[in-house]
């Protein structure tokens, strides 16, 4: 299982459309909104990169009000 975070920016006067529109996705595990460049953070939990090709492609990408996201994949690095 694969932990990835999800900034998104959405075109201004939409947040609430979208962030309704990915709330209970059952990738989604946390979605918050915040203040600064980005508008939206996701925790999402995928199997491997080919899930998360699909989330982004179906899930993402078909929101028309997304203008971007930035997806960080999180590290199993414990120090």
């Amino acid at each position: 299982m694969m932990e990835v975070f999800v900034l998104v920016v959405v075109k201004p006067g939409h947040e609430e459309e979208v962030y309704n529109a990915l709330s209970g996705h059952e990738r989604i595990k946390e979605i918050y909104r915040v203040y600064g460049e980005y508008d939206l953070i996701l925790r999402v939990e995928v199997e491997n990169v080919e899930a998360l090709d699909r989330f982004h492609d179906e899930v993402l990408r078909k929101l028309k009000n997304i203008e971007m996201t930035e997806t960080l994949i999180a590290s199993s690095y414990r120090g």
